[in-house]
């Protein structure tokens, strides 16, 4: 549900955008918000709840965060506009 509806809304147009670190911080932590509304909490053994770690998040999500995600969409686009021709208007922008 994540990396087919959430993600994809939330990196739309994501080649264009400048990464600094208080942007990629909030979309970590934004992340991480919703993967743990999604996978909910853990019960221990003895009885209790907890929230789960980033470590567990980590491990769920096959350590594929939303920075790598924009990172690797950014690496498509520029091999897409690399392999158009010269004349094209975005090559030349």
């Amino acid at each position: 549900m994540y990396k087919t509806l959430v993600r994809p809304a939330v990196t739309y147009t994501c080649e264009t955008w400048v990464l600094k670190e208080n942007i990629k911080t909030k979309l970590r932590v934004f992340e991480r918000k919703v993967l743990r509304r999604i996978y909910g909490p853990t019960k221990e053994k003895d009885g209790p709840w907890r929230i789960k770690s980033n470590e567990e998040l980590n491990r769920l999500t096959g350590n594929k965060n939303i920075i790598n995600c924009i990172k690797a969409q950014r690496l498509a686009w520029f091999g897409h506009v690399h392999r158009m021709p010269g004349n094209s208007m975005v090559k030349k922008v």
